[in-house]
């Protein structure tokens, strides 16, 4: 006698599983699409990274010395052409790797943008840009004319977008709720402070300024549209 299997219910589960796992890809897609349309600059910023990036990767090493060198923001290059190098270094990376800066831009960059909106943010990024830029080599052209620096410092290399992302993380001081908020302001002057104090060089001296612009956009930040979350507010217990 043959046994016969009904399939259906095999099948109707099978199915079933089929169509919760496509709506949770959906989901999920829909929330990528949602986070990166919450901070449309920095992404837009991040893949333009990602292309020059892989751009480098096809250059041979001196191609690659003198290709970043034309958008280097040295003194010679901002004698010539100001503001083309200051606008083309900010997209070409100088050290460490994409994957790096996609982790950064999000911490720190995509929750400034959302927090700030696009246009402050920006004006932060590039703000600390531009004039950690003009102040460090201008100290470093002053080195140069009084000795303490060689001639050949004038044709530095100089790309990277360190000086805007350290003037975005100040920035996020204001953000960050009280009491946490001092304990982040002490880490920021540190992690910026400290290479300043020990090694003293033009870049340190960028980056330490960059921060202090991001500290000085305060009141770019009293209105800003997205407050930080509640959760990250401490909850105090009622007195009796």
């Amino acid at each position: 006698m043959g046994i016969i299997r009904d399939t259906r219910g095999a099948k109707t589960t099978r199915g079933a599983k089929t169509t919760r796992a496509a709506k949770r890809t959906r989901s999920a897609t829909q929330a990528v699409r949602a986070y990166l349309r919450s901070a449309p600059g920095t992404y837009i910023w991040l893949a333009a990274l990602f292309v020059t990036t892989v751009a480098m990767h096809h250059m041979s090493p001196e191609f690659e010395k003198e290709f970043l060198l034309q958008r280097s923001t040295n003194i010679h290059e901002l004698t010539k052409n100001p503001v083309r190098v200051l606008v083309a270094s900010a997209f070409w990376i100088d050290g460490g790797t994409w994957l790096s800066y996609a982790v950064l831009y999000t911490v720190f960059h995509s929750t400034a943008e959302r927090w700030l909106g696009t246009a402050r943010w920006l004006a932060v990024a590039a703000g600390a840009h531009v004039m950690a830029t003009l102040l460090s080599e201008g100290v470093l052209a002053l080195a140069i004319r009084h000795g303490a620096a060689p001639t050949s410092s004038v044709n530095t290399l100089d790309v990277g977008v360190s000086y805007a992302l350290a003037g975005v993380i100040a920035v996020l001081t204001y953000w960050v709720p009280s009491p946490w908020r001092y304990a982040y302001l002490l880490i920021v002057l540190a992690v910026y402070g400290t290479p300043l104090i020990t090694g003293r060089t033009f870049t340190d001296l960028g980056h330490f300024t960059s921060a202090l612009i991001g500290l000085a956009c305060y009141p770019l930040t009293r209105s800003a549209v997205r407050p930080a979350p509640e959760s990250w507010k401490l909850r105090r217990s009622q007195k009796p």
